[in-house]
């Protein structure tokens, strides 16, 4: 990089700028890669806490479903007053410009009831409330799980680049200084010389 710049002292001072930048520019890359990280560790500990709620949710809704169907007989026809679910809603947050999803799911679903209390029981209640209980964890985990993916991929960029900038860029820019510095040092001290030669002669 140094051997294609003139050893001015204007290229002297824009590549000590240059430097100073990419040292500026690590620095930040490294701030965002351990924020990235602290949220993603947060993540991770919160979905491993779902997922096992969710192994007990789910056990617990199927025994649920089991008994319905041993007190009303097999529940397909009930099953089919039950709407069609579109109360998810998606929504984002940014963490050091990394977009990170927020799920939401209608908290008021529980009080309704889609089928007829003469053809139900309170097994039937038990289960559809569990199984309401199983979709928002399922909810909350699937969010937590994207959010992980996009932090991880965000901070591989980030350590690409901070990379790229410590071992590549910075050494580039110190070397070039030196280079252009001792240059113009060796310039200086033959013009000194040149001068005292003029000086002698006359």
């Amino acid at each position: 990089m140094a051997q294609n710049i003139a050893p001015t002292k204007g290229n002297l001072i824009n590549t000590k700028k240059s430097l100073q930048l990419s040292k500026v520019g690590f620095e930040l890359l490294d701030r965002k890669r351990n924020i990235l990280i602290r949220e993603m560790m947060m993540l991770i500990d919160r979905a491993n806490e779902i997922q096992s709620k969710i192994d007990e949710a789910f056990s617990s809704a199927y025994l649920a479903l089991q008994n319905a169907n041993i007190t009303l007989g097999y529940c397909q026809e009930i099953s089919m007053a039950m709407p069609i679910d579109d109360s998810l809603k998606l929504d984002y947050r940014s963490v050091m410009g990394v977009e990170i999803p927020i799920l939401t799911i209608d908290k008021n679903e529980k009080n309704e009831l889609h089928y007829g209390l003469s053809s139900s029981n309170y097994a039937l209640d038990e289960a559809q409330l569990k199984f309401i209980y199983v979709k928002q964890l399922t909810v909350e985990l699937a969010e937590i799980e994207n959010s992980v993916y996009r932090l991880a991929d965000s901070i591989k960029k980030t350590q690409k680049r901070a990379n790229a900038l410590k071992n590549i860029m910075i050494p580039k820019f110190e070397n070039a200084v030196k280079t252009i510095t001792d240059a113009l040092d060796e310039k200086e001290r033959e013009e000194f010389s040149r001068l005292k030669v003029i000086k002698r002669q006359k």
